[in-house]
């Protein structure tokens, strides 16, 4: 397999970049997009529909495709895969049914590829990622492969997107499925926020909506914790500093714990929704704003997955939590650096709403504040 990643930050810069990539007989089939929602996506989504390329398309709070983060453009992975040896799926969530419609895509993943490992694209901040990976276990059982993000709209935190070259939606799932026969897919998910004070309890949640924490409105008490001022929906910075600097920390009798930023409030009640579910009568923790060593641990996890699952690669696909780089700044630089330096091949990447993967010792799971790494390689 070969792999070329491009980068643009208009139609016809994009455009220009692709035909450069076909002028050494590169022929790709598909293409992993990530780009910022103010961009013609219908432009770029005929770009690649013209010339028989199948697209995996996710908006975002920012993209890469080496160590210098941009807003308001492209970063596109192109790939040269056999068409047999993947299929893409996109469904909606029509009555937010995210379980049901997951089991319905792991359905059709199975009947074409004995095992398969999935790249998954979620939009709409409400959608509750956690129940879509149940969906997909239940079908095609606990150890499967599978890395993924939640959309981004470049931090407005409105309106979010995945497509194809044939279908678009803000309130669905992309689902890349990759034959894990022909095609090797290792990743690793981690963190680096530490966790601080007493564990609290969830006193009422809905799925990933949470009401009270110790029997006070979860966006009262995280505040509180926090040191937040000007609690109200004029403040266009509270959710940027409550997701990036103070969220939940899901505690977990097996493996690390899990992040749970509040992505959007409930006003009426002060309450707010998350990106995966987070169980009435769970243990959380509140988080310290990161240090440096945060981005240690990342490049040193994925140091670790090359030295023993994944020697060799042909492309890195990364997805990085929007708040990390809101909290790390220019040093978020020095991650992506890092990342890239351990393969050294062609790499997109995107800041997330929420990631998808499996942390080192633990389950399948949605993350934030969060870099998922994935590698691939034909086999």
């Amino acid at each position: 397999m070969k792999a070329i990643s491009i980068k643009g930050d208009s139609t016809e810069s994009i455009k220009k970049a692709f035909e450069q990539s076909l002028s050494n007989v590169f022929k790709p089939t598909v293409a992993i997009v990530f780009c910022s929602i103010h961009l013609d996506i219908t432009a770029i989504r005929q770009l690649f529909d013209s010339k028989g390329i199948q697209v995996f398309g996710i908006t975002t709070n920012g993209e890469f495709t080496d160590e210098e983060p941009k807003k308001g453009t492209a970063a596109i992975l192109l790939l040269d895969l056999k068409k047999e040896y993947f299929d893409i799926y996109f469904e909606e969530f029509p009555e937010n049914n995210f379980k049901e419609v997951a089991i319905q895509v792991a359905t059709k993943a199975k009947r074409n590829f004995k095992k398969s490992a999935f790249l998954l694209g979620l939009s709409d901040p409400t959608t509750d990622g956690e129940l879509v990976l149940r969906g997909m276990e239940q079908v095609l059982g606990s150890d499967v492969t599978i890395f993924g993000g939640c959309a981004g709209d470049d931090y407005a935190f409105s309106e979010t997107l995945v497509f194809t070259t044939k279908q678009i939606s803000s309130k669905a799932m992309v689902c890349m499925a990759i034959d894990e026969e022909k095609v090797a897919l290792q990743g690793i998910a981690t963190c680096g926020w530490k966790a601080v004070g007493t564990e609290k309890t969830v006193t009422k949640s809905e799925g990933n909506h949470v009401y009270t924490i110790d029997n006070v409105p979860a966006l009262e008490i995280t505040t509180k914790y926090g040191g937040l001022e000007n609690i109200s929906p004029n403040n266009k910075d509270l959710l940027v500093d409550l997701a990036g600097n103070f969220p939940l920390q899901l505690q977990r009798e097996k493996g690390d714990p899990i992040m749970r930023p509040g992505l959007v409030v409930d006003w009426n009640d002060h309450s707010f929704y998350t990106s995966g579910t987070v169980p009435q009568g769970s243990k959380v923790r509140f988080s310290l704003p990161p240090d440096f060593d945060v981005m240690e641990k990342v490049v040193k996890g994925v140091q670790n997955l090359k030295e023993t699952k994944m020697p060799e690669a042909e492309a890195l696909i990364v997805f990085s939590c929007a708040g990390r780089i809101l909290s790390l700044g220019p040093l978020m630089s020095e991650e992506i650096e890092g990342v890239k330096n351990v393969w050294n091949v062609p790499m997109a990447g995107m800041f997330s709403n929420g990631e998808l993967g499996r942390a080192t010792g633990g389950n399948l799971e949605m993350h934030n504040l969060t870099t998922c790494c994935i590698a691939l390689k034909e086999k």
